[in-house]
């Protein structure tokens, strides 16, 4: 019978592209990205809402690209770290919902309160994208940091 509380809970170098929550590392850099780079391409128009949306996708893209490199490395073997795997992705799902309420509720006002000309609406459909990006990273933060507490769980 295999014993359930042996010290290598989290996955080292290579094995993180086969275990299942650390899968999503590579989606959620994607549409991060995507979210980042789609809210920088457009007006910033209000400021407070939008600039939540920039610092939660820098903030999440580098604490994830650094968990990452923790994970590649194998520096995340103490027990302390399944913990703090579940904890950081539940804080990015949190920032994450909440920016992309506050993303989605500018960009219906600026569609609603607008006359859409060429511009505009080369700028209204970035928005959109940044949207739905911005849920699709949602999702896969969330996905992540369910099936981490799984993990968390059962060390």
């Amino acid at each position: 019978m295999a014993s359930t509380t042996s010290g290598d809970v989290l996955p080292t170098g290579g094995r993180i592209f086969t275990s299942i929550p650390d899968v999503f590392f590579i989606p959620e850099f994607v549409f991060g990205g995507l979210v980042w780079t789609l809210v920088a391409s457009t007006r910033v128009y209000p400021d407070n809402p939008v600039g939540w949306v920039m610092f939660v996708s820098v903030f999440c893209f580098v604490v994830t690209t650094l968990w990452f490199f923790i994970f590649l490395c194998g520096a995340n073997q103490g027990s302390i770290w399944p913990s703090l795997d579940v904890g950081y992705h539940f804080l990015a799902v949190l920032f994450y919902l909440s920016s992309s309420v506050d993303l989605a509720y500018v960009t219906f006002v600026a569609g609603v309160t607008s006359v859409l000309g060429d511009e505009n609406l080369k700028i209204y459909r970035l928005d959109i994208a940044a949207v739905v990006m911005s849920y699709v990273a949602t999702l896969l933060y969330f996905l992540h940091a369910i099936f981490s507490a799984i993990r968390w769980k059962r060390s």
